[in-house]
């Protein structure tokens, strides 16, 4: 007999109540605690789960950690004033990673990032179930296009080259399939999208953003969005998003990542907070990040005005805010802004930051100024309910591990693929074809040299992509040895680090050159993230000057000298300012960063099996003394000519070729219009070339006069839409009340009547767009 069965006798010779009594309290030992039960409402759960909780249990689910192996990893390689100074790799000083793994059993760590390993995402969840409450971890993990930190994604090409697609639900079904990839490996956070708007291309985080329009990084942005989270939290297929970086990082005053930022609240508004407002009212993101600047002197991770007073109070934000790599930190040891760390952490919740990335002196800090009544703890359970909400949203708490066996069943299946592919022809710009001499017949050419250090690597993957297997992804040369014939492809390998190109080989190839019939040479940037200390793009990678880095110029111009028709292909993360290419080369393709594919992408538009339709979501300038450059400039920017050079840029926004022609015709909308009503417009697109092919209408608006200056032109709408030869469609646009209003120097939200211009075409500049005029009153 039991101990309980004996009890149990005992009781039933002193009587009925003792019985009722004994039974009452063995049923409720075993029963679960109600936050255990999927079947109760999720604030049920969190409010049962959070009474339980003591102070200490709270703030660590405002804590996060990196992974276990990247701290033993980053311990052999970095020092700790490379920890303090970078935004890449951590570990803890007088910390070991199995004292982080006895915190995790304690209960007292809520978040990790930097776990790559589906094994370390299963180990780290068994040793929280082991702590009292067994509250599970939060993996997140910068997805920003594929799950490229983890070897064997789905890579697909970076946000620059998804905004030159001006496809928002092809971009939403990336972000979809990424989500399932990341759950299929433990994750359920991902550090994406960056919204910011990208306006200096010396920045080295271009290829991360959407580019230069608030339009189009906020189409993009909810697409976004939308592919991660799902309209609806659907438990184990959806993670949460980030939106990031909030806010100014892309015009830095001196295009350096992190550098202050100067501007009115009016332009803050109209231009770089646009993209948050309508993502956070549209898609109801779980978590945002603000930025590592500063704007007006606040620095943006203190800046209570923009995280509580506007992000939550005005826009709605409803999750939480995660603090970016050690810049909590960075309010007393950079910025200046407080005396030490703990007052830092102090003026940084309070403003606003619910979750610290990463560190463990956090918590102990935080419990301190709780005590000293710096903070209420009201204020630490509004960050925790939050981040449990978030937890048992996605699901976790039923179902924390992942099956290994099942990863194949998932990533990098054929359908996602498919999706990578169909971007990187999508993106591809094509910005200069001399005397068409593309598209290549294969049979045209009987010997084609394939150069350059962008030929043959890893560099189409961009940034935040770690090696991949190499049977996973196709180069330059891979595409243009398949489609040509791989016995008339000659290659000559420089090497990929521009720092360090061969000279024999460029050599080499220059003598080469001249036996050839076609040359086609890969120039650009890095911006692999396995190259860290060699890369030349991505972040912390900022430049002061945008020509071609190393000896590349050098290599093309010896390779022009040899006569023979050349083919450029730019891979890189941001515009790069040559105008050498535009004057020599026969043929420019900008490829951006392409993914997996990106090769087989490129080389089918190169021979024809892509008619290529993307457009530039950004200005490339044809010098930096043209910064800042970008296509809805105020009427005054160019009143007076540069003496020493042209002030037009190089290539506009929304710029791009085809290998057909496009006509534009019979603008129309309505020619008065009463201000709150929408307003339709429609116009006709030809295809009077000689392929089918794919263009992409755009919609801009100009306020014609204002008392607070406006822009030239705004993009408004956009449409991707597929021709066949001599094929005519109408495509509609219809415009909200919205797009007339705009916030003035003071910030506040105004309308003006009067005239507006409606303009479409096939770019940003006026030869290649028709108008019509628009009369709104009030």
């Amino acid at each position: 007999m039991t101990n309980t069965e004996k009890r149990g006798a005992s009781l039933r010779k002193l009587g009925l109540p003792a019985l009722l009594l004994f039974f009452f309290f063995a049923s409720n030992a075993q029963k679960k605690p109600l936050y255990l039960d999927p079947k109760q409402p999720i604030k049920s759960r969190v409010k049962d789960l959070m009474d339980r909780m003591t102070l200490d249990v709270k703030i660590a689910q405002m804590c996060q950690y990196v992974g276990l192996e990247h701290m033993r990893e980053a311990e052999k390689n970095i020092s700790e004033q490379e920890l303090l100074n970078g935004h890449a790799r951590g570990f803890y000083k007088g910390l070991h990673s199995e004292g982080v793994e006895r915190m995790v059993k304690q209960g007292v760590i809520g978040s990790f990032l930097h776990v790559l390993d589906v094994k370390e995402a299963n180990h780290l969840q068994r040793l929280a179930e082991q702590s009292p409450l067994k509250i599970p971890l939060l993996l997140g993990i910068d997805a920003i296009h594929g799950n490229g930190l983890m070897s064997g994604s789905t890579i697909y090409p970076s946000p620059i080259t998804m905004a030159s697609t001006f496809a928002p639900s092809l971009i939403e079904q990336s972000f979809r399939q990424t989500a399932l990839e990341m759950r299929a490996v433990g994750m359920h956070w991902a550090f994406s999208p960056n919204i910011e708007v990208a306006r200096d291309p010396r920045w080295g985080r271009v290829g991360e953003s959407f580019g230069e329009d608030p339009f189009l990084v906020t189409r993009m942005g909810i697409a976004s969005v939308r592919g991660l989270q799902m309209n609806k939290f659907d438990r184990d297929k959806s993670v949460l998003a980030c939106i990031k970086h909030l806010t100014g990082g892309g015009i830095g005053n001196n295009g350096t990542n992190a550098s202050p930022v100067e501007i009115g609240e009016g332009e803050l508004r109209n231009v770089f907070l646009a993209p948050f407002k309508a993502t956070i009212e549209k898609t109801k993101p779980y978590s945002l990040m603000p930025a590592h600047n500063e704007i007006n002197g606040v620095p943006c991770h203190a800046n209570k005005w923009l995280m509580t007073d506007i992000v939550r109070n005005e826009y709605g934000f409803e999750g939480f805010i995660v603090s970016d790599w050690m810049d909590m930190e960075s309010l007393s040891n950079k910025h200046k802004m407080t005396p030490t760390v703990k007052d830092a952490f102090q003026v940084s919740v309070d403003a606003g930051v619910d979750m610290h990335m990463h560190g463990p002196i956090f918590l102990d800090n935080i419990k301190e100024l709780v005590a000293e009544g710096r903070l209420t703890e009201a204020r630490i359970d509004a960050a925790c309910e939050k981040i449990l909400e978030a937890k048992f949203m996605l699901g976790l708490f039923e179902n924390r591990y992942v099956d290994e066996k099942k990863i194949s069943q998932t990533v990098f299946i054929q359908e996602h693929q498919q999706t990578a592919l169909e971007i990187a022809r999508k993106g591809v710009v094509l910005l200069k074809n001399k005397k068409q001499i593309l598209p290549i017949a294969p049979q045209k050419y009987s010997n084609i040299l394939v150069v350059g250090p962008n030929m043959d690597n890893q560099s189409i993957m961009g940034d935040w992509v770690f090696e991949q297997p190499r049977a996973n992804y196709k180069t330059l040369l891979d595409g243009v040895r398949s489609l040509a014939g791989a016995s008339k492809v000659h290659a000559v390998d420089v090497g990929w680090n521009l720092r360090q190109m061969n000279s024999d080989s460029i050599a080499k190839s220059v003598k080469l050159a001249a036996n050839m019939d076609l040359i086609v040479v890969a120039l650009g940037e890095d911006s692999f993230r396995q190259h860290w200390k060699d890369k030349t793009a991505g972040e912390n990678r900022d430049r002061m000057d945008l020509n071609l880095w190393g000896k590349q110029q050098y290599l093309v111009e010896e390779l022009k000298k040899s006569g023979k028709p050349m083919v450029v292909v730019l891979i890189s993360g941001r515009p790069l300012t040559n105008t050498w290419l535009e004057d020599h080369a026969d043929a420019i393709v900008e490829a951006w960063e392409p993914g997996s594919f990106g090769g087989q992408a490129v080389a089918e538009v190169i021979f024809g099996k892509v008619n290529p339709g993307g457009k530039l979501p950004i200005t490339i300038p044809r010098h930096v003394g043209q910064m800042p450059i970008y296509y809805y400039q105020k009427p005054s920017q160019y009143s007076h000519p540069f003496i020493d050079g042209n002030k037009d840029p190089l290539y506009a926004f929304g710029y791009g070729l085809s290998y057909t022609n496009f006509k534009y015709s019979n603008l129309n909308c309505a020619k008065d219009l009463k201000y709150g009503d929408s307003l339709k417009v429609t116009v006709e697109v030809q295809n009077t070339g000689e392929l089918d092919g794919e263009e992409v209408v755009q919609l801009y608006l100009r306020d014609d006069f204002s008392l607070v200056t406006r822009p030239v032109k705004l993009l408004v709408g956009f449409e991707r839409v597929f021709l066949r030869k001599g094929e005519q469609k109408t495509i509609s646009f219809k415009l909200g009340k919205d797009i007339f209003g705009f916030y003035d120097n003071r910030g506040k939200y105004t309308f003006e009547p009067g005239s507006f211009t409606v303009m479409a075409g096939g770019s940003s500049l006026n030869k290649d767009q028709i108008f019509q005029k628009v009369e709104v009153k009030e």
